[in-house]
């Protein structure tokens, strides 16, 4: 069954059924004001941090409340509704929704009783507070005298877990006012006259648009006793009872009153934020003329499109399409903003950003913004150690040049991150070498930049530190050693256990550091790589070739992880796909490991990260073991690893297998399927039950997800061969056979191509002929320097 469909004029997805399986969100604001929100109107806001700057309560794990609700009642017959399907959830027998979830906003519409109403909820461009506009329209052939409601429960502290946990303080620190059309709540507002000032806040909900009525600062008076959200006493009765809070759970509630004739429409607004009474009456009064907000509506929607508009396929796959001009793309913006801060499965309680997560985000966005994605690589190479390892978690308040490190006890304390990762570094290349490519900034190789902790060095340096943390860490055969975990955070190999995924990123950092050094004439570290390259690809054949796979890896006694005689966990995924990216395999390896993927770990959802699945033969480091058969590390279908088995697929040019990857694991070919997957048809979920669960497909972790990057990258440098480098980029498209042409709309370092492909054998990968602007070329390279502002791109495959 469907709930929805992909609008793709709009860049919407339009949900029509409101009881789907799950709270199905969208992500509104910056990381100054960020707020998500589902499309029955659940969720929360936060100012920059979901742990420490939270102001609107969310209940996890439950039914999708708290969150901002629009409340309509009739005042002649007291029956009431709410502008989306829940928190009241009348019967869909009467009661009609329809929310189009869009480019940082969302619109909810909905027709009930002859009430036609649309709640827009949005933050605007570059502002740090949110909207929630409101149009009702009467579409009886009668007057009707309506109450609307606006409602929002505050968290009491702006810290998470005290506000939920430690109550014998929160409960007794607030207090609300009613100051003319807002609520203004106050925490700690003595603070001023002798405790430190920054533990004062004050948020408001406001209304613009319509007189206020009454209002409620208290939740309990509003709520009434032993009731809930889709039953406030106060909605009940028509009318809030002016109570405000004082040592208890505060909220911020208006009523007004409306007439409406037949045909009639009436608008209203009403505003949150975290603000004090004088700036927040300044807000306020900016909306007076509520023609602003469809100026910012069209502001945003110009912003995001124009965004996303820097690469637009047009592909015989409506699936592709979808996810790759909009949802895909849009879901690596907010994944690339967010990290794996704040949605409704990650509870904002990480305060940081993920070293390997945040610097693997980047990359799912630089075709689209190269000079955003510039400044988020700056970050995070200041935050690498000087030698050369990434701090596993990078504080949102990083501090470079003074930072402790996993060297330091304090750091471990401070993070909860007790040692470094032999991964975490080595993801700059692939990422520095992507925006470079992109941009054509060569300078940027030797921009200087400081180390976390101490020290400064331009981006050739940190790279060249970055390899040095890898080889002085190597084990008994001479790869790199496991440390706390590589990729895979369940994976314990012990700190001198070697990772066979870490020695293969290591070679791929090699070959892209020799590129750099080339440009640069660093002979004697081109020498250097040259021979310490030859020594790793050597000893990765000789130990980690295994007839038709690579192993996972040795513990530090030696056994091996992953050989085809184990009778569990015996075919890991990473290993095969990333011989084939780093460059390592020979073909002949390359096509056996890529068919032993798809026998032994493919399915009708993805390929498994391992089979089988951890039961009875686990070794003590292999954290998986904690986890349901088929269930994340466990041998379940994790999603990020999509990307790099779509892209390796594509890299030897098996366009079928690459394309079948990508529809098994897509969620825009799940639309149908939505009973089963569960979460939201048109984002990425962390990973995907398989096949020893009673629930086989059934997806988790929605939106914060590294897939949203990896697969962006495997569909575009891979299935549509879009591979830039220093100089240029190639065009190496592998595409479904039966693809007999499509255009790709692309911006490459400021210049616009048009590029037809054409296919009429029916190829999947390779080309006949290539032709910029009526010249044939003499290969499948365009160098950038032949490049005008507009070009016509052929290539005959």
């Amino acid at each position: 069954m469907n709930y929805g469909f992909f609008d793709e004029k709009n860049r919407e997805y339009v949900i029509t059924n409101p009881n789907t399986p799950a709270p199905w969100a969208n992500y509104l604001g910056s990381p100054e004001y960020g707020a998500i929100i589902s499309h029955n109107a659940g969720g929360y806001s936060f100012v920059k941090s979901g742990a420490n700057g939270r102001i609107l309560r969310y209940v996890f794990n439950q039914e999708d409340k708290p969150g901002r609700y629009i409340y309509l009642r009739d005042d002649e017959t007291s029956d009431y509704w709410s502008a989306s399907w829940q928190p009241v959830g009348k019967s869909l027998e009467t009661y009609k929704s329809e929310c189009h979830h869009g480019t940082a906003y969302t619109n909810i519409k909905a027709d009930y009783s002859g009430i036609h109403s649309e709640a827009l909820y949005y933050v605007p461009l570059n502002k740090t507070y949110e909207v929630w506009r409101l149009k009702v329209t009467n579409t009886s052939d009668r007057p009707r005298n309506l109450s609307v409601f606006g409602y929002a429960e505050f968290t009491n502290e702006n810290n998470y877990e005290n506000d939920q946990v430690n109550l014998q303080y929160t409960l007794f620190i607030t207090r609300t006012y009613f100051k003319g059309n807002k609520i203004l709540q106050t925490i700690n507002e003595n603070c001023h006259k002798g405790c430190n000032g920054s533990n004062r806040k004050e948020r408001f909900l406001g209304l613009v648009g319509s007189e206020v009525a009454s209002y409620n600062g208290d939740k309990a008076s509003f709520l009434g006793r032993y009731r809930s959200y889709g039953n406030p006493i106060a909605v009940e009765k028509g009318a809030c009872d002016n109570v405000l809070n004082y040592n208890s759970n505060g909220c911020g509630a208006l009523q007004t009153k409306i007439t409406l004739a037949p045909g009639e429409t009436k608008e209203m607004a009403f505003v949150l934020g975290q603000y004090n009474d004088e700036e927040s009456a300044a807000i306020l009064s900016s909306y007076e003329n509520l023609s602003k907000v469809d100026q910012e509506l069209e502001e945003l929607k110009a912003y995001w499109h124009g965004k996303l508009s820097n690469l637009y396929v047009q592909t015989p796959s409506s699936e592709f399409n979808n996810m790759i001009n909009t949802w895909n793309a849009y879901q690596c913006f907010i994944t690339f903003i967010w990290s794996r801060a704040a949605s409704f499965i990650y509870c904002g309680l990480r305060n940081g950003y993920g070293y390997r997560d945040t610097v693997q985000d980047i990359q799912g966005i630089i075709h689209l913004d190269p000079e955003m994605a510039k400044e988020k690589i700056i970050f995070m190479l200041s935050a690498q150690v000087d030698n050369g390892g990434g701090l596993p978690l990078v504080k949102f308040d990083h501090n470079a040049g003074h930072e402790d490190t996993p060297d330091d006890p304090s750091y471990a304390q401070a993070t909860g991150h007790p040692a470094y990762r032999a991964d975490d570094a080595l993801w700059l290349f692939p990422t520095i070498l992507k925006y470079i490519g992109e941009s054509g900034d060569k300078d940027f190789i030797n921009e200087v930049i400081p180390y976390a902790n101490k020290d400064e060095g331009t981006v050739y340096d940190h790279l060249k530190r970055a390899i040095n943390f890898s080889m002085e860490r190597l084990g008994a055969h001479h790869m790199p050693a496991g440390l706390h975990a590589d990729w895979n955070d369940c994976l314990r190999l012990g700190k001198k256990g070697e990772s066979s995924f870490v020695a293969l990123q290591l070679y791929y950092a090699m070959s892209v550091l020799r590129d750099f050094a080339s440009d640069l004439n660093d002979t004697d570290y081109i020498a250097y790589l040259d021979e310490v390259q030859k020594v790793l690809g050597d000893t990765i054949q000789e130990n980690c070739w295994e007839d038709d796979r690579f192993i996972r890896g040795f513990k530090e006694d030696g056994e091996v992880i992953g050989s085809k005689k184990d009778p569990e966990a015996s075919m890991w995924l990473n290993p095969q796909s990333w011989s084939v990216i780093s460059g390592l395999a020979t073909k002949e390896q390359a096509e056996k490991a890529l068919e032993s993927v798809y026998r032994e770990l493919n399915t009708k959802y993805g390929a498994r990260v391992m089979a089988p699945s951890y039961k009875d033969h686990a070794f003590d480091g292999a954290l998986a073991l904690l986890f349901n058969g088929s269930t994340k590390e466990n041998g379940g279908i994790f999603s990020q690893p999509q990307g790099w088995i779509i892209l390796a697929e594509a890299l030897m040019g098996h366009g079928n297998r690459a394309f079948e990857y990508f529809m098994e694991s897509s969620p825009a070919a799940q639309n149908d399927n939505a009973d089963v997957r569960i979460l939201e048809p048109y984002v990425h979920g962390q990973f995907t039950e398989s096949v020893e669960s009673p629930f086989e497909g059934r997806s988790h972790v929605h939106w914060l997800t590294g897939t949203a990057s990896t697969v962006m990258v495997g569909c575009v440098e891979g299935i549509l061969g879009l591979r830039p480098d220093l100089d240029g980029i190639k065009l190496e498209p592998a595409i479904p056979s039966d693809w007999k042409t499509f255009t790709m709309d692309k911006v490459f370092r400021g210049k616009k191509l048009h590029i037809t492909v054409n296919n009429p054998s029916g190829a999947e990968g390779g080309y006949k002929a290539c032709y910029l602007n009526g010249d044939k070329l003499d290969s499948n390279y365009i160098f950038a320097a032949a490049l005008k502002d507009e070009n016509e791109i052929i290539l005959e495959m």
